[in-house]
């Protein structure tokens, strides 16, 4: 895990976790822009991601590995003593999600870009027969088949993210049978037993991984004081990585302000 401290003073803190299949290098952009406006972040590669997958080029971890990623990652943030956001992207906003819900974490506000509740892009067509068959096949190889053209709009620009050495998209169906079961939980979960912190929830109206129709009624049958939706109608599945990332910044900035605000610090 890692920290990166702001230019000047902090005002804040956030914590990023990132999706399924991804690394923190990809973030890199986000971070550097986060640091100049006076935010420190922390952040490091979901078990089995980045140079882990090395080794292995399949994910196979448990989500209680995740989860347990989650809650550090959260705590190394609140160490700061200062106001603590967390970032969830893809699956690292349902993560969030869950930790949320699950812990009754502590957060000034969460950002859930993204969040995995309902796939569009599955690795087959028998992955749902596999996943109910997971204690005999759990061991089974599957491909989510998810590439950077789904990622984004702009592939081009990021053709490096994408090393074969650490990017793999190749899963156990037992995986995968987790991932459901995550999924599932967190679009069931009853509104009154999310915490009533500020939340903003924003998609892609190009996402073609996700349902983002399934995670804006997610959002509006929740019970949240204050709370955002932002469809971004020319940008993909990773806002971070969009033509529009400086107007998406922006925007993610303004809430946290707001939030800062609301607690009575002075935003300048």
């Amino acid at each position: 895990m890692w920290k990166w401290e702001a230019q000047g003073t902090p005002k804040a803190v956030i914590a990023i976790i990132h999706s399924a299949y991804e690394y923190h290098y990809w973030y890199m952009w986000l971070i550097d822009r986060l640091r100049a406006q006076g935010y420190e972040v922390v952040m490091g590669d979901l078990p089995g991601h980045g140079d882990a997958m090395r080794r292995e080029l399949v994910h196979y971890a448990k989500f209680t590995q995740y989860k347990v990623f989650v809650q550090q990652t959260l705590q190394v943030a609140a160490k700061e003593q200062l106001p603590v956001f967390v970032i969830g992207q893809g699956l690292g906003a349902t993560l969030v999600m869950d930790a949320l819900h699950k812990t009754q974490v502590e957060v000034a506000g969460a950002v859930l870009i993204s969040p995995w509740l309902q796939l569009e892009t599955t690795p087959s067509k028998l992955s749902g027969a596999l996943a109910s068959m997971s204690k005999i096949a759990g061991n089974m190889r599957l491909n989510h088949g998810i590439t950077l053209k789904d990622v984004t709009t702009e592939p081009h620009r990021y053709e490096n993210f994408e090393d074969p050495s650490i990017y793999s998209t190749t899963i156990t169906v037992s995986w995968y049978h987790e991932l459901q079961s995550l999924m599932r939980d967190m679009y069931t979960v009853p509104a009154d037993e999310m915490p009533d912190q500020p939340m903003l929830v924003m998609t892609g109206g190009l996402d073609r991984i996700t349902n983002t129709d399934a995670t804006r009624r997610w959002l509006t049958r929740q019970t949240l004081t204050e709370f955002q939706f932002k469809r971004w109608a020319n940008s993909s599945h990773n806002l971070h990585m969009a033509l529009e990332r400086e107007e998406i910044l922006r925007y993610m900035t303004d809430f946290f302000a707001n939030a800062l605000r609301s607690l009575g610090y002075i935003v300048e």
